[in-house]
């Protein structure tokens, strides 16, 4: 990456560990408490995760953001050699993490930090780091990273259904979903992530995850012509099966440019308990197509 500027992010944007040196990219953590002690989500695997969390039943634990002061504390390590910053995060939405990382920039003063609110997260906040990051290397100017990135969320689509809405329930990030609690909570929802604002919001309901599976892959084929090559970045807590289900269907039913199949952070289960799958899909030219 080019020196003069360093790309931040969080740990909602499951970023694969790997992917992330390869890139130069610095990961902000996210925290877990858990009732004997705070931990960072990536200190944990997600099946040890999983496990402990079901241990928990019917408590869960919760989660916290950084700092206003980890995160001055981090971007003046990142920019200890002159570099600009660009750092993307979770959706204000749905996480204070953007506030803290803006007020942290403040504090190193004007054009050293430049924060930017990704209005989604997982795979559509990752889609949109490493097109900062190809950008930055390509020596795109944080004024033209910005445009594009508004361009790629248009034309990012973060949809995903859960086994249960009792994670996001009892840990009050409901929100728009609130209509399909209670006794509706054996319906398999179909949630995305809202482009205007970046809260959750419900798109319709199924009666099992194969099911809603099946929605999810025909709402995918409705968003995008077959002329486009598309990044599909299947995700899930830990139900293998219906995302390699999920990933053949939408192999049939789209122009797979390029696909993977992923884990989610333990920070984002902790809302959702193993049982969600879900997909975060964009042109690949809008992530990967710099000079």
């Amino acid at each position: 990456m080019d020196k003069s500027m360093r790309i931040v992010t969080d740990a909602a944007a499951d970023l694969p560990p790997a992917e992330a040196a390869a890139m130069g990219i610095t990961i902000a953590p996210l925290h877990i408490k858990f009732p004997d002690r705070e931990i960072s989500s990536s200190d944990i695997t997600p099946d040890d995760f999983y496990n402990r969390l079901e241990a928990m039943q019917p408590h869960i634990p919760t989660t916290s953001q950084p700092s206003v002061g980890a995160l001055e504390a981090l971007f003046r390590a990142v920019s200890a050699d002159g570099a600009r910053v660009f750092s993307i995060h979770i959706s204000s939405g749905l996480s204070g993490t953007f506030g803290s990382a803006a007020l942290a920039a403040k504090q190193l003063g004007e054009g050293v930090v430049h924060v930017e609110d990704s209005l989604t997260l997982s795979g559509g906040e990752r889609f949109q780091v490493l097109a900062a990051a190809n950008a930055a290397r390509a020596g795109w100017e944080p004024a033209a990273i910005i445009a594009h990135m508004a361009k790629l969320r248009a034309e990012t689509e973060v949809v995903y259904t859960l086994d249960t809405l009792k994670y996001l329930e009892r840990g009050g990030r409901i929100g728009r979903v609130q209509a399909l609690a209670g006794a509706l909570l054996n319906i398999k929802p179909l949630i995305h992530v809202d482009k205007k604002d970046g809260k959750y919001s419900n798109l319709g309901r199924a009666r099992t995850i194969r099911a809603a599976v099946g929605q999810i892959a025909d709402r995918i084929a409705g968003l995008y012509d077959q002329q486009t090559p598309l990044w599909v970045s299947v995700l899930h807590g830990r139900i293998e099966p219906e995302a390699n289900a999920l990933a053949e269907l939408l192999r049939q039913k789209v122009n797979v440019g390029r696909l993977e199949v992923l884990r989610i952070s333990p920070v984002l289960g902790v809302h959702t308990g193993p049982g969600i799958v879900g997909v975060a899909v964009a042109p690949l030219v809008l992530v990967e197509g710099f000079r």
